[in-house]
């Protein structure tokens, strides 16, 4: 693998590259958590593990793809000191081709929007009009938003373009009131839904993923939530656009039109997809408390489906770098 030659060089120019953005992201940063080890188990009767001779990969299987054990594998070969979690997964061969940390508990950042879009696309009419309240808009100015103002009338499937594009925490806050009536409705709605696929080490508190001690997840309950919501067309599209202009009307009436753009920096060019594969989409998230973390979806040279996850990478430069690493070196 050609790129396993260039890690050696690169690690002194990406650690000083990094150096003030590991400041500013961990200064209030979370404290390491002990990893959810054998937590899966209660759901699995029949489980195995399997590991190639040929490549070494570590492969889980079992009736409920539920995974007993805590193993990395591949991390002493890539810059994995950059992140504090990552998986690679080949959803059509069910093989975990890269696993670093799978069951630290860590927060979600963004990447917590996943689900909200995902409760959204599977139950609610994309077609309803939603009326944005106060509470939407009184976002903090650092705050990602849609750029939504109260009394902005606006159908549900544009505030999911506002939600996953531009990650607008307003968005998220106007798709909770709209489908259970308050935040914390709705964050018992996505706490039922990960019980029910399996994401057992995940907890919720609200719909846009802002810091809170008891709002985290796994990479693989990442994995299992992301891979659910894949199977929605609609949820593809929205993690595929790369721009949306969403044309609603303000609270006189007056027509708006509000362009999002991806957060995702592969789809907006800014950094080069791996040799041979396809980004489909994905989800970004950054607070100083997550990190940096990217869930993304792609094709393998093969046309396999991939899903891949970084959680808590230092800076955002090295959360792509990883990422182009695990893929380039494991999922090809």
């Amino acid at each position: 693998m050609k790129f396993l030659k260039k890690l050696k060089t690169n690690q002194t120019i990406r650690r000083l590259l990094c150096i003030t953005c590991v400041a500013a992201v961990f200064v209030t940063g979370c404290s390491k958590d002990e990893g959810f080890k054998d937590s899966y188990n209660v759901y699995s009767s029949t489980l195995a593990q399997n590991v190639s001779s040929d490549t070494g990969s570590t492969s889980y299987f079992a009736d409920d793809l539920c995974v007993t054990e805590d193993i990395n594998y591949g991390t002493d070969q890539t810059d994995s000191w950059v992140a504090e979690g990552a998986g690679v997964f080949n959803l059509d061969t069910k093989q975990v081709l890269y696993s670093q940390n799978l069951f630290e508990k860590l927060y979600p950042a963004s990447t917590t929007k996943i689900m909200t879009a995902y409760i959204i696309v599977k139950n609610a009419n994309l077609d309803d009009m939603v009326t944005v309240n106060a509470e939407a808009v009184d976002q903090a100015s650092d705050s990602s938003v849609a750029h939504l103002k109260e009394g902005d009338v606006i159908s549900v499937r544009d505030l999911l373009y506002g939600l996953m594009l531009p990650s607008g925490n307003d968005a998220a806050i106007m798709l909770a009131d709209y489908y259970s009536g308050s935040v914390s409705a709705f964050a018992e709605v996505m706490n039922a839904e990960a019980l029910r696929l399996g994401a057992t080490n995940t907890h919720y508190v609200n719909a846009n993923g802002l810091p809170d001690d008891d709002h985290y997840t796994t990479v693989y309950d990442m994995y299992l939530i992301f891979s659910a919501a894949l199977q929605e067309q609609t949820f593809v599209d929205l993690i595929s656009t790369t721009y949306h202009d969403a044309v609603y009307t303000d609270k006189d009436g007056n027509q708006v039109t509000n362009s999002w753009h991806n957060t995702n920096g592969y789809l907006t060019g800014a950094f080069n997809t791996p040799d041979g594969f396809q980004i489909i989409g994905g989800k970004t998230g950054t607070t100083n408390e997550a990190g940096y973390c990217l869930v993304l979806y792609s094709l393998n040279p093969e046309g396999q489906r991939i899903v891949s996850i970084v959680f808590k990478a230092d800076c955002r430069l090295n959360l792509y770098l990883l990422m182009s690493e695990i893929l380039s070196g494991f999922a090809t």
